[in-house]
């Protein structure tokens, strides 16, 4: 059956707007603004004092340390979008609990897994872009739900890559209305700290810019989780680790937040 991209709008609002969204919610603000502030603490002590304060947010910390943080801040994001798939495609009855095997199981793996399969779509997108931007565009959809073929199925990189590019075959012109989405959105956040350092506030716009950044996305990563629900219900197979990501009420581990 083809995605419904009208259900999957709903869907993912209705997933977002719980307790579940709300903590996602906070942890993307929390990276955020770790990342952002100690990479433009990193970049200050590399430019002149006057180019520095047009920065905008910073951490009071030693480079060194702010350092340490911005490696952290980048390696949680791999973590993060681990948790987020696992969270945002269980059944919804669940949303209002945040169990800590979402956290725990397989972490480690996944969250490497994550990152390096990340990589790789970022850069084989990129360069698709670069080659007439066309590739780039066929490119994107295909690797929409990696995450979920992570974090969800327990794939491994390549199994991962091409989980992702199975569950997009059929839809790819659907699910490139998600990626325009995200490329929108990606572009009015990006004029809102240049608006704030025009007005001579650069640290306000980086402020307004994460708050922005945080809603939007928590918004698009809701409506991604709900069309992975649909065409991978449609498959019937979630891989080895839908089950345990999938916990409910009333068996396995329900501790967490």
């Amino acid at each position: 059956m083809a995605l419904q991209l009208s259900r999957a709008f709903t869907d993912g609002i209705d997933r977002v707007t719980t307790r579940t969204g709300g903590i996602l919610f906070v942890l993307l603000l929390v990276q955020q603004f770790l990342l952002l502030a100690s990479l433009n603490t990193v970049l200050g002590a590399q430019v002149p004092p006057a180019a520095a304060d047009a920065l905008g947010l910073s951490l009071p910390v030693p480079t060194a340390v702010a350092s340490v943080v911005l490696i952290g801040a980048f390696l949680f994001s791999a973590v993060y979008f681990v948790m987020l798939s696992r969270a945002l495609t269980r059944p919804k009855a669940q949303l209002a609990s945040f169990p800590s095997e979402l956290y725990t199981r397989r972490i480690g793996w996944a969250s490497l897994t994550m990152l390096v399969a990340g990589v790789v779509s970022a850069v084989a997108t990129m360069i698709g872009f670069f080659l007439l931007i066309l590739p780039g565009l066929f490119l994107a959809p295909h690797f929409v739900f990696l995450i979920f073929a992570v974090g969800v199925e327990d794939r491994g990189v390549v199994g991962s890559l091409k989980r992702s590019w199975g569950l997009a075959k059929g839809n790819r012109l659907r699910l490139f209305v998600i990626v325009l989405l995200i490329a929108v959105s990606g572009m009015l956040i990006g004029v809102v700290p240049t608006v704030f350092q025009l007005a001579g506030a650069p640290a306000l716009g980086d402020v307004a810019s994460v708050l922005i950044n945080g809603i939007l996305y928590t918004f698009v990563y809701g409506i991604i989780a709900a069309a992975y629900v649909q065409v991978a219900d449609d498959t019937g197979d979630r891989g080895p680790g839908s089950t345990a990501a999938s916990t409910t009420p009333s068996g396995g581990n329900s501790a967490g937040l």
